[in-house]
């Protein structure tokens, strides 16, 4: 078996199986199996992608919520690939992105891990594509807003280069570097578990890369980042890598870094709070705005969205070309019509203009960002 793929899934079935379909168009002539992982969801997760995935992948059921890295682990443990790709589930991967990618690893036998250009999901660039080490120096830059060094920003985009922390969206590693290092660190249970494998991997003598191969992730479709829970799991992975990793340094410079975390760790609860505070007193507003679609596929692809978009109420406009697309703020694509790779290269020329929006004939199913929407 040439590649493992490790998704972890915890309610948002509908994205699972868009990403499972781009890695079945990115692996055609790939030797592959491809795991989701379900962490107890509560939206009926398993019963849908049995039902949609049948015998196209290995479906793991855990009865707990595990958190990322044990639910990797678990995967992992019973795949059997020379090459294992952990991917979020919120991630659509282009055509030609994967085999890039075990191209890169086989021509340089030293890369441990490979990581990707991500793409936001107003086409963007992702700048956690690219990162480094959050030594206590780095770390200490960043809180201040220096944040060049953490996202190695002089790397070139569209070249190959040397990183330190490869993002857990999209991590290619050999299996012969986790059977030395071992999995991922399950005292992580979300969040910083990716900087800690991305270390290990440096310090067993291997090297971690970025290529250039296009992926588009949502960045936290599956986490509510505006909840107070995300806030603590989030910081207290950063206090774990810190302790885990530079705990033996001294207090004098240990201290500074703790105290920085946990101050951008209470500013981020005070500035929710705010928001909170504000929509409670009916202080903010969203009179009037509505989201505007523009439709872009073949004649069967526009005549469904249609449908969608009078039982929804949208405000939409439809285009049966690329040429021909209206201002908007989702863009839908066709994925019949158009590849991923075209998707991704597309809204990336016009990054910024438009959130990008897919519909599949297959499942009839409307993805943005945001939301999810169910066809007839």
């Amino acid at each position: 078996m040439k590649l493992s793929v490790i998704i972890v899934n915890y309610n948002v079935r509908y994205y699972v199986e868009q990403c499972v379909n781009s890695v079945e168009r990115a692996t055609r002539n790939i030797d592959t199996e491809i795991f989701i992982v379900d962490n107890d969801s509560r939206d009926h997760s398993v019963h849908y992608l049995h039902n949609r995935l049948k015998d196209r992948v290995e479906i793991i059921e855990s009865s707990y919520n595990l958190g990322f890295a044990r639910a990797n682990n678990m995967a992992i443990r019973q795949s059997d690939g020379d090459y294992i790709l952990l991917l979020n589930p919120d991630t659509i991967v282009g055509e030609n992105s994967i085999k890039t990618v075990l191209d890169f690893m086989e021509s340089h036998p030293k890369a441990g891990g490979v990581g990707v250009k991500m793409h936001n999901s107003n086409g963007s660039l992702a700048k956690e594509s690219r990162r480094a080490i959050p030594t206590p120096f780095v770390s200490l830059l960043k809180m201040l807003g220096l944040s060049t060094r953490y996202y190695m920003s002089r790397l070139s985009w569209d070249e190959p280069g040397q990183i330190e922390i490869i993002s857990g969206a999209f991590c290619m590693v050999r299996r012969e570097v986790v059977d030395k290092i071992g999995g991922l660190d399950k005292d992580f249970f979300m969040y910083g578990e990716d900087i800690d494998f991305s270390y290990r991997i440096l310090k067993a003598g291997y090297e971690n890369w970025y290529v250039p191969a296009n992926i588009l992730h949502y960045k936290g479709e599956s986490t509510q980042k505006t909840s107070y829970r995300y806030v603590h799991v989030f910081y207290q992975a950063m206090i774990k890598f810190f302790r885990k990793h530079y705990g033996h340094l001294s207090f004098l410079i240990t201290i500074p870094i703790k105290l920085a975390i946990y101050l951008r760790a209470f500013l981020a609860l005070l500035t929710m709070e705010y928001v909170h505070l504000h929509k409670k007193l009916g202080l903010t507003f969203n009179e009037g705005f509505s989201t505007i679609f523009c439709f872009v596929g073949s004649s069967g692809m526009l005549g469904e969205c249609k449908k969608i978009a009078r039982r929804k109420g949208l405000e939409a406009s439809f285009c049966k070309s690329l040429d021909d697309i209206q201002p908007c703020d989702v863009l839908v694509y066709d994925t019949e019509m158009f590849s991923y790779e075209e998707i991704i290269k597309h809204a990336n020329k016009h990054a910024g203009s438009f959130n990008i929006g897919t519909y599949s004939r297959r499942n009839h199913i409307l993805i943005t960002p945001t939301e999810v929407i169910v066809g007839s």
